[in-house]
């Protein structure tokens, strides 16, 4: 037998632990986690906003797929969708997510497809990553106007760097192309792979230093090399999502950005020359993957 609760009850009868009841699973867990969208038909629910309905043992019962609600209360209690590999029920996973109105999970599992479908999610086995970097500086003459007709010979330094990677799963070399960007004065540009079958990509970029007029940066059709954040959820508001764009400034910083992706995809440092324990400092790196 079914018992419900109308709102001004469910106020004052709602407290930690809070056990659920979904299609026939049963599930513990708390107020928090349950209200972490408060705009949610969850939210609603635990808030006092909706009536809830129990079952004979006091849990509370929610009509929908209990088995697929584990990746949905797990996304509320880590703000991380986490599925194991080739979990075959997207698309019911999205229904539900759907009816428990969670925006912020239908933009996570939007992302999730969009993954899969470019093949990031899991890789072949043996994939490999290989790297050569180099840094040259260069002495730039130029001109700096004072007035009409007072112009100044000055000389600046810059250090132009190369990253060419060579990838056999040419899907990581696209997720290494949406992670960096080129800075330039009209804005932020994606790089291409460098052949069609999109396994080789070369990184070229300059450093503008601050004794360096930005028109004179310019006029060398010089770039630089800035990452764009991946979208992360708040502790505190998961609502709000954080890209802001920093620049990579010298190969240390490229390398410690290459390996944090290249690492969390599966791959493991092969190779570094020329002394791996200073792996930052490289000037060539290997990558497979297992």
């Amino acid at each position: 037998m079914l018992n419900l609760n109308s709102p001004n009850d469910n106020r004052s009868s709602l407290q930690d632990p809070v056990s659920l009841n979904v299609g026939g699973e049963i599930y513990t867990t708390t107020l928090d986690t349950l209200t972490r969208c408060r705009d949610s038909m969850l939210g609603a629910m635990f808030t006092g906003q909706m009536a809830v309905l129990r079952d004979s043992r006091g849990h509370v019962f929610i009509d929908r797929d209990g088995k697929v609600f584990r990746y949905v209360l797990n996304y509320l209690r880590s703000c991380s969708l986490d599925l194991p590999d080739g979990f075959s029920e997207l698309s019911l996973l999205r229904r539900e997510a759907d009816f428990f109105q969670i925006r912020p999970l239908l933009e996570e599992i939007d992302r999730y497809e969009a993954s899969v479908a470019l093949g990031w999610r899991g890789g072949p086995q043996g994939a490999m990553i290989i790297v050569n970097l180099d840094s040259k500086v260069r002495v730039l003459h130029y001109n700096l106007r004072h007035g009409p007709e007072n112009y100044e010979l000055c000389t600046c330094s810059v250090r132009a760097f190369t990253a060419d990677l060579f990838c056999t799963w040419g899907a990581f070399l696209a997720l290494l192309c949406e992670r960096f960007s080129y800075r330039t004065s009209q804005g932020l540009t994606s790089p291409h792979p460098c052949n069609q079958r999109q396994n080789w990509l070369k990184l070229e970029w300059v450093p503008r230093p601050d004794e360096l007029p930005q028109d004179q940066y310019d006029k060398q059709y010089y770039r630089g090399l800035a990452v764009i954040n991946p979208e992360v959820n708040r502790p505190d508001d998961i609502m709000n999502k954080l890209r802001s764009p920093y620049d990579i400034t010298d190969l240390q910083a490229f390398v410690e950005e290459l390996l944090k992706v290249s690492l969390a995809e599966g791959f493991k440092v092969e190779l570094v020359s020329p002394d791996p324990v200073e792996i930052l400092n490289c000037t060539s790196l290997r990558l497979v993957k297992f």
